[in-house]
């Protein structure tokens, strides 16, 4: 399989996007790989292997790589001898955030007929937002967590302690525990710097999490083992991403048989079949016996291959949604034409 890893993006996650990268760079080793990097001023890069490392981006030296062009079917860079395209047979959407999964890419890729793994345009537009992600589950008949949206406002009828959370961002940034009034505020103006409106949810203490990850393959829906994350009371930015590197799989969660089908019927309810196309992690929180689903993650970091045995083969078999074909036969100018007598 020769499969085009697309990363960076002009995103607040730009760098977790980079480390993405390096980490399948090794774990999909055995496929044909191809690395395009996105810069922050959305310029499009083409990568050499042996330059997926951290010191190509941080140094700028990226920059001396082959800038590339966006072409019906894919990319292509200008030579001496004319334009040369990019061979792959499909390419990776690794970009977390804002570009990556907030339908911009998704739109481009469709646009330009480009064979993606990676969330489609409205699955990328519903879970980019928190707000609606909420809405979404509750159609699909899957609890959330309680929540007030504001936008603007300084107070809230949510009681302490509870979560402020930009709604349009990744699960760490600009998000704040506030435990008692005086540090209110602090956390409003953190929060509004990154985002017009903000969710609050109460915070709940000791609260059981579990993540699954999963895709729609030539088999059916696979799903990942259940992983029980490392229990912090909130795992900043740093925290949260400096294991997105991981490479080996995790154990799995020690819950019982009841839990995990109530865990996996809340993923399948949420990924069919808005997500086909990508593979997707959902964060889960147990509360007295109940499922709740806390975010979805449309592009996990490194795209979650801890939590699965075989990651090369998943996402060899991953099923890529068939675009339907408009077929424009000018059937209605070619009868006002005739009307007119000018046929």
């Amino acid at each position: 399989m020769n499969l085009a890893i697309l990363f960076g993006g002009a995103s607040y996650e730009h760098e977790i996007s980079i480390v993405s990268a390096i980490t399948l760079k090794d774990k999909l080793s055995s496929l044909d790989l191809e690395f395009i990097f996105l810069d922050q001023n959305h310029t499009f890069y083409y990568i050499d292997a042996s330059k997926m490392d951290a010191k190509t981006f941080s140094s700028g030296a990226y920059k001396k790589s082959p800038v590339l062009s966006l072409e019906q079917g894919g990319f292509s860079q200008k030579g001496f001898m004319g334009s040369k395209s990019l061979s792959f047979e499909m390419v990776l959407n690794l970009i977390h955030g804002a570009d990556g999964e907030d339908a911009t890419i998704a739109s481009l890729f469709e646009f330009f007929n480009i064979s993606y793994i990676g969330p489609r345009k409205d699955a990328s537009v519903m879970s980019f937002d928190k707000f609606m992600t909420k809405a979404y589950a509750y159609s699909c008949g899957v609890d959330t967590v309680s929540y007030e949206l504001i936008s603007g406002q300084r107070e809230t009828k949510i009681e302490l302690p509870f979560i402020i959370k930009p709604t349009r961002l990744g699960s760490s940034i600009g998000v704040s525990i506030v435990k008692n009034k005086d540090e209110l505020d602090y956390a409003l103006d953190v929060a509004y710097e990154f985002d017009n409106r903000l969710l609050i949810e109460p915070f709940i203490k000791g609260v059981k999490e579990y993540n699954v990850a999963g895709t729609m393959t030539k088999d059916g829906l696979k799903m990942s083992i259940i992983e029980e994350p490392q229990k912090e009371e909130f795992l900043d930015f740093d925290k949260k991403y400096l294991d997105f590197s991981r490479s080996e799989q995790v154990s799995e969660a020690d819950i019982s048989d009841e839990l995990k089908k109530d865990l996996y019927a809340a993923f399948a309810k949420i990924y069919n079949p808005i997500f086909e196309g990508a593979l997707i992690r959902c964060d889960f929180f147990v509360v007295e016996g109940k499922v709740l689903l806390n975010e979805i993650n449309p592009i996990p970091g490194s795209m979650g291959n801890y939590l699965f045995e075989d990651f090369t083969s998943l996402i060899k078999d991953i099923v890529i949604p068939s675009k339907k074909e408009i077929r424009i036969k000018y059937t209605y100018l070619d009868s006002i034409r005739s009307a007119k007598g000018k046929a």
